[in-house]
């Protein structure tokens, strides 16, 4: 009974503390650029998208080509990691470089993310801008590694990049693109929520986890319907290697989709979720 009790007045002194959340960044943060740290996490996400990008389009060329029935004459349709094999790429390497990126740059490794988070106050536009161009480069070398080791097959199999696959309308492949950024974003938002962080140690520790189950789950919905791109540089980078035109014309789809899904995401967790709505209403009455 009195073990209870203690640990009834614990909670109950833990209960009264104070939560606040942490200021925003600043829109514009010039003093960034003198630091090595904004440089350090520049690089780390350049490196974790290339690492990114050349695991899982190895992975989908890898597929391809096993599942060829002129290559494999016997069982084309059972060769190969399947569907299934090429989402868990994805989200297991996710998992992978959140974990490792996670302390240095926050284990963006999307320009999506990037962007949500920069309209959450959680990034500077300095920082948003250079880990988006960071992101894009990165994506562009994991590919070309890719190219350079088997040209043939990247050629012949597409070269990983998203398209409309056929049947599908533009609005459909536009829609598959916002709702599944939405939950990789939301995902995000909620396994980084500092209030969260400060209630309950073991949530940075999992973070990525459920991140790169995000994806995972994502990339099953979505493979059939665009590839899934749910990450501008991933589609871009695959696009300005393999050059096809059929690539750069559904190119805006893997743009401006994901993008609309951050930004939604953004907004259900700051004016919804986090009350921001309504901690602005109160003080504005307050303040009547």
């Amino acid at each position: 009974m009195g073990k209870d009790s203690e640990i009834g007045v614990e909670q109950a002194s833990y209960n009264a503390k104070d939560y606040t959340d942490p200021p925003p960044a600043p829109l514009i943060d010039m003093a960034e650029l003198g630091k090595w740290s904004l440089y350090r996490a520049v690089i780390a996400e350049f490196i974790a998208t290339l690492l990114f990008l050349y695991v899982t389009v190895a992975t989908v060329i890898g597929y391809k080509h096993q599942s060829d029935p002129v290559v494999n004459t016997t069982d084309a349709a059972c060769s190969g990691v399947g569907i299934l094999g090429i989402a868990w790429a994805f989200g297991g390497m996710i998992f992978i470089l959140v974990y490792c990126t996670a302390g240095i740059s926050g284990g963006h490794i999307n320009p999506a993310v990037t962007f949500g988070l920069f309209l959450a106050r959680k990034v500077s536009l300095v920082r948003a801008l250079l880990y988006i161009i960071a992101q894009c480069l990165g994506a562009i070398c994991g590919c070309g590694l890719v190219k350079a080791f088997q040209k043939s097959y990247y050629n012949r199999y597409g070269g990983g990049a998203n398209t409309l696959a056929a049947g599908y309308s533009k609005g459909t492949g536009l829609g598959a693109e916002i709702i599944g950024t939405f939950v990789l974003c939301y995902t995000v938002f909620s396994a980084t929520d500092p209030k969260r962080n400060a209630r309950d140690s073991h949530i940075p520790v999992l973070a990525p986890l459920p991140i790169g189950f995000a994806v995972f789950m994502v990339h099953l919905a979505t493979i059939p319907i665009t590839g899934t791109g749910i990450n501008p540089a991933r589609s871009f980078g695959a696009a300005v290697m393999f050059g096809s035109k059929k690539a750069w014309d559904d190119q805006w789809i893997f743009w401006v989709g994901p993008f609309i899904g951050a930004a939604i995401a953004a907004i259900y967790h700051v004016l919804v979720l986090r009350a921001g709505a309504i901690k602005a209403l109160g003080s504005f009455r307050s303040n009547a």
